[in-house]
């Protein structure tokens, strides 16, 4: 398959190759594989430092990961290094990355 770059609507009958980005029209289908949908890990030291992977890399608001110290789901509340992750069983106790 050829690449190329280009702006305007799209329309491939073959799929895309890499990220789609930008407004997107209509159905967006496709196959999710398996290790996409493994939630990502982290400890609660690793939650808590502003340099570590899980604060610096991919971090969007509501993103989800499991605890692995506590045994539970941390739910980030912004996208930023420092924004703070809040545990998503009682709500209240939070993780702020320093």
């Amino acid at each position: 398959m050829a690449r190329t770059t280009f702006s305007g609507p799209v329309k491939s009958d073959n799929g895309f190759e890499g990220n789609v980005t930008g407004n997107v029209t209509g159905n967006v289908t496709g196959t999710v594989t398996a290790s996409q949908l493994i939630l990502p890990t982290s400890t609660s030291a690793a939650l808590g430092a502003i340099g570590n992977a899980i604060n610096t890399t991919d971090k969007v608001a509501n993103k989800a990961v499991y605890n692995t110290t506590t045994k539970t789901i941390y739910v980030a509340q912004g996208a930023n290094a420092n924004s703070t992750w809040i545990d998503s069983g009682d709500g209240t106790t939070t993780i702020t990355p320093a």
